[in-house]
């Protein structure tokens, strides 16, 4: 009896040891998978190649072969397909566009006297973020409000504080738009409970043993989206593009 003990006791702690092994392993593969990010990012290579690398980086460093990498990014982009149906929306933006949506919108926005470049992105990032922390995250987005609401509205009031800008202006106020709605989305949706990545954060936490709870999760997201809201207000007060 005392043999068979030992037995299972060394069994348990080889088993116990195994999973310590694979949870830094994991871990490691983590780590090595952001660093790569990192490294891409500052670069400023393409984006989706960069992504890629990291994942296959995490995926070899954790041991998988090439059969199960294969077979999870098959399964992953099999559940994910819905969301190709963002792609319908494109069409539909080029058909206004074609129509004179953008030179309707600036004209109508060129009539209002009160009307700034600073209250246009503030009004955006207020409503983007307000919607996304209640879980509307599909109300704003860069194909089907950034370029073809924003952007009009921003040139429209930018041509009545510094006139007719330079190509290269008009290509930051751009990227500053689409900024915008970025640091909105980014940290509104973090409020919400039932949002992805704050189930994703959670269920991370709890294979690493650590208990969370997606509420407490969310609640502490709030305080981090209004510093991130009262920045980047400031920021586009502060916001001239032709600088």
């Amino acid at each position: 009896r005392g043999s068979g003990t030992e037995d299972r006791s060394r069994g348990s702690g080889a088993e116990m040891l195994g999973q310590q092994v694979l949870h830094s392993l994991g871990m490691h593969s983590v780590l090595w998978a952001v660093l790569v990010l990192i490294v891409g990012m500052l670069l400023r290579l393409n984006t989706l190649l960069v992504s890629l690398t990291a994942a296959l980086a995490a995926a070899v460093l954790s041991g998988l072969g090439t059969l199960q990498i294969l077979q999870l990014l098959g399964s992953e982009a099999r559940d994910k397909r819905f969301l190709l149906l963002l792609l319908l929306i494109l069409p539909l933006v080029s058909v206004l566009e074609s129509l004179g949506l953008r030179e309707y919108l600036k004209r109508a926005f060129s009539a209002r006297a009160n009307a700034t470049l600073a209250k246009v992105l503030s009004g955006y990032f207020l409503l983007r973020q307000v919607a996304a922390a209640v879980g509307l995250t599909s109300i704003g987005g860069h194909a089907h409000s950034v370029r073809p609401l924003l952007v009009p509205l921003a040139e429209a009031a930018a041509l009545k504080r510094f006139g007719i800008l330079k190509e290269s202006a008009a290509v930051k106020l751009r990227a500053f738009c689409a900024g915008t709605d970025n640091v909105a989305l980014f940290f509104g949706e973090d409020v919400f409970l039932a949002f992805g990545a704050v189930l994703l954060m959670q269920s991370v936490l709890l294979d690493l043993g650590v208990k969370a709870d997606a509420l407490a999760l969310s609640l502490w997201a709030i305080p981090t989206a209004l510093i991130a809201m009262l920045v980047h207000l400031v920021r586009i007060r502060r916001f001239n593009p032709t600088r």
